[in-house]
């Protein structure tokens, strides 16, 4: 097997193609939607590989037929048949109001210069769009192809500044509703980006565009399957655990048959042989973050949430719902499709290891002020658990509660009171790499947490007191509820211990843990 090059961080189809890297053939997909449609618009996280899509497409249209030699494409397309393609991406900063006529501006001066125009005498970006594809379509004979890389970065950048983000919005939708009021001129529209803004906010001038984020049949339009992996990059998987990659990075899924790779992750995994988290270390999720203490969301209520279409694409400058945020982003996908009556709804979880892992610990550094490493405080909390050494663990974790604020507090209402001790300590748990599940369920009810530790099995119960001298009492309660409703019958093989937390209103932190094993109550 020959090996290639690898494209790390190269965009461009034709220097991939033309330079001797790995390129994993999409034009399948491509012939799909060049055969079925005309306007087409696509949501993927970062790094997806969303700009090598769009740059694939406008080399096929422009007939650079030697670029696609080879590919499943070639033998399909009329390559005596050129369009002019237009393509905009909207790269950059937009911090403030006139930016994004200035940049458009800009871009149509570039393509009217390479394609023989004269400037136009239009004043805007809207008016100069409009009559650049009148005049490319009436000078080549053909219509153009249009085509949008990063459609909604004008309006994630300015997300800190709601007044600036509305204002883009508004723009950008005047902008693109000259798309179609040119369908004379057009023969195609591909727009990409990460969120997916709803029709009637963004799009309501250019409501014919069909989304495929959620389609099977494009699921894998970008990013690379499990196939991809053995057969494309089969040369320089000598040496890697195959299992270990897929628990690392594979997993994302928009409901195709396939779950898929970030290829950034794979890239760079290829390249320096070494696991760690490369796609999300290229991103800050700090807005992520301050949107779930806004909600008040609890950050162990992350996992398996349940959702509908309408959650997972409900996403605009003043109604950005948690569930569409975490899957459009990348921090959560879809690992179960449930069809309820006329419904359908998904379960949302973590992708992989990656996401799971680093998650926990950028918010649990993120809520500590004492800048303490979130990683640190798991090992040690572990291993005061595994050594049964319960009034360390209870110290511990009581001195590192007095260091976080209370964003997620809800007043008057003990469960989620009870449901920020327990967010935090799941949250230190993945951060590690501790096998947890929240709200694990018996025939009789739900423990609060489950904590696996190799063959042992701890059980937690919280419960709030109102003050320190009610906490035995809240233990106690504790106790006969984990005991009555058998949370530990289905662990009879293991070592099982049962563990009351009581946490206090008053004081704010963990007051009391109590431990015992199951067989001596």
């Amino acid at each position: 097997m020959n090996r290639k090059r690898l494209p790390i961080g190269i965009q461009d189809f034709e220097t991939i193609r033309s330079e001797g890297f790995y390129y994993v053939d999409k034009t399948p997909l491509i012939r799909q939607l060049t055969d079925d449609g005309r306007y087409y618009f696509l949501s993927r996280p970062r790094r997806f590989g969303k700009s090598l899509l769009v740059d694939t497409i406008k080399a096929l249209f422009e007939g650079r037929e030697s670029l696609f030699e080879g590919l499943d494409i070639h033998e399909h397309w009329d390559w005596s048949v050129i369009h002019p393609v237009l393509r905009l991406s909207f790269g950059g900063k937009y911090n403030e109001p006139e930016d994004i006529e200035r940049n458009i501006l800009t871009q149509l001066d570039v393509i009217e210069r390479n394609a023989g125009l004269s400037a136009a005498a239009c004043r805007t970006a809207p008016e100069r769009l409009f009559d650049l594809l009148d005049r490319l379509h009436r000078s080549t004979g053909q219509r153009v192809v249009i085509l949008v890389d990063e459609y909604d970065k004008p309006i994630l950048d300015a997300l800190d500044d709601p007044e600036l983000a509305k204002a883009n919005r508004d723009y950008l939708r005047g902008f693109y509703g000259i798309i179609k009021d040119s369908a004379e001129h057009v023969r195609f529209v591909f727009v990409t980006g990460i969120s997916m803004f709803s029709k009637v906010s963004l799009f309501s001038g250019l409501n014919n565009l069909k989304d495929i984020s959620l389609d099977p049949r494009h699921a894998a339009i970008c990013g690379y399957t499990d196939d991809d992996i053995g057969e494309v990059f089969a040369p320089e998987l000598d040496g890697l655990d195959r299992d270990e990659i897929r628990s690392w990075y594979n997993g994302y899924h928009w409901r195709g048959d396939q779950r898929l790779y970030n290829p950034y992750d794979v890239l760079l995994l290829l390249d320096r042989r070494e696991f760690r988290p490369y796609w999300f270390e290229t991103g800050s999720p700090r807005f992520l973050f301050e949107t779930l203490k806004k909600k008040s969301v609890s950050p162990m209520e992350l996992e398996g949430r349940m959702a509908d279409m309408a959650l997972v694409s409900r996403f605009d400058v003043d109604d950005i719902g948690v569930e569409a945020l975490l899957f459009q982003t990348g921090y959560l996908t879809i690992t179960e499709e449930r069809r309820e009556g006329h419904r359908i709804f998904y379960r949302l979880d973590y992708p992989n290891l990656e996401v799971r892992l680093c998650l926990n610990d950028h918010l649990l550094a993120h809520l500590d002020e004492r800048n303490r490493v979130p990683l640190e405080e798991g090992r040690s909390l572990r291993a005061h658990l595994e050594a049964h050494e319960f009034g360390d663990f209870a110290d511990q974790l009581k001195a590192w509660l007095s260091s976080i604020p209370y964003q997620w507090h809800a007043a008057g209402d003990l469960a989620r009171y009870e449901a920020w001790y327990a967010s935090l300590l799941h949250m230190c748990f993945r951060a590690i790499g501790v096998e947890v599940q929240a709200e694990d369920s018996s025939s009789h009810g739900r423990a609060d947490m489950v904590i696996h530790l190799g063959e042992q099995i701890f059980i937690l119960e919280f419960k709030m007191a109102e003050s320190v001298d009610d906490a035995e009492a809240a233990l106690d309660i504790a106790f006969a509820q984990m005991r009555d409703r058998g949370y530990a019958d289905k662990y009879r093989n293991q070592s099982v211990h049962l563990v009351a937390v009581a946490c206090g209103r008053e004081a704010r932190n963990l007051l009391e843990v109590r431990a015992e094993p199951v067989g001596t109550q």
